[in-house]
């Protein structure tokens, strides 16, 4: 091969693997909000441990099941990130394949096409398990809401309303 046409395969190889690198910096960020949200669950489950030690029998009984909605949050989040490093690894593989083809005068748009579906499908696998850890967290949310405006009006009840004296 000569050296211009060596420049110029280069340089075609660089412009089409520009689109998959933007692709692989969105699956970074992602991995990056979902790591995150792993140490916190993971922050959340130890201190819930420490306190589940000194407990009362009620409280003890409210934090095991604290415990057991993060352990299924933890697995979701964990699904994610290890769904969206595979998205990743295949976003790698496509841009190496690209380079190979090109360099080699390979076609190698059948491997490339099935190396973008397989990313996509498992970055749409590993949103939907981050989205259904936003679900569960949110869910247990409104389950505290509810036991806090069900504790407020048993307080309001045996203080009577506010402003009777």
């Amino acid at each position: 091969m000569e050296p211009e046409s060596m420049f110029t395969t280069v340089g075609q190889a660089v412009q089409l693997s520009v689109a998959p690198v933007f692709l692989l910096s969105g699956v970074g960020a992602m991995l990056a909000v979902m790591t995150n949200r792993l140490t916190r669950i993971v922050d959340r489950g130890r201190f819930i441990e420490s306190r589940l030690e000194q407990a009362p029998p009620a409280e003890a009984v409210r934090l095991r099941n604290e415990l057991s909605t993060l352990v299924l949050r933890m697995r979701m989040t964990y699904r994610g990130i290890a769904l969206c490093t595979i998205t990743a690894l295949f976003v790698c593989a496509l841009v190496v394949m690209m380079f190979i083809g090109a360099f080699l005068q390979y076609r190698a748009a059948i491997a490339v096409a099935v190396l973008f579906v397989a990313a996509m499908v498992t970055f749409f696998i590993g949103l939907l398990s981050f989205l259904r850890e936003v679900f569960m967290a949110t869910a247990s949310l409104r389950i505290d809401e509810f036991r806090l405006a069900r504790a407020s009006a048993a307080a309001e009840a045996d203080d009577g309303p506010r402003g009777a004296s």
